[in-house]
């Protein structure tokens, strides 16, 4: 497995990145992470539909709770057949309670904690910290990854306008 040293910071210091750099027009990777109730979730049951998936460090850190929130006010006019997914390695409890006190309800947080099968398929899992990277993926109907973003510093925003520009061309 790839390990990519200095593929994204942490407030300015270098962190590696575990698994290998997808690029547009992968396949998206068909991994299983945890639903809030602990149900397991396979990305692969989203099929047929345009996703967004967005992975970020912790739901209870700033930038990652106002990512979150955006990304849920903007599914709101998106396509009634567009799924926006948070993936994060916090406990899949924390999340529903986060979900709750945010009134985060378009939105579908699912957790990484386990396995970090998905950090490691998507390449976006932190050696150093065992946290995800800030990081957007589109994946279309047909599993076709569409857009990427990895961000380059963990503590930024990601592009909104990119991804769901790029989404909304899926429709």
């Amino acid at each position: 497995m790839q390990q990519r040293e200095g593929a994204v910071t942490f407030q300015g210091s270098p962190l590696t990145l575990i698994g290998d750099a997808l690029e547009v027009g992968d396949a998206a990777p068909a991994v299983t992470v945890l639903g809030n109730d602990l149900s397991e979730v396979a990305l692969a049951s989203y099929r047929g539909k345009a996703v967004v998936i967005a992975s970020v460090p912790s739901l209870d850190t700033p930038v990652c709770d106002l990512q979150t929130r955006r990304f849920n006010e903007e599914a709101a006019g998106l396509a009634g057949d567009v799924e926006v997914l948070t993936v994060s390695m916090d406990l899949p409890f924390a999340q529903a309670r986060w979900c709750g006190a945010a009134g985060v309800d378009r939105v579908t947080t699912l957790s990484d904690h386990r396995d970090a099968a998905f950090g490691t398929a998507y390449g976006v899992l932190i050696r150093e910290l065992r946290l995800l990277a800030r990081a957007v993926f589109v994946v279309d109907r047909d599993g076709v990854i569409r857009y990427i973003q990895v961000v380059p510093e963990i503590t930024d925003e990601p592009d909104y306008a990119g991804a769901l520009d790029a989404v909304r061309e899926l429709a």
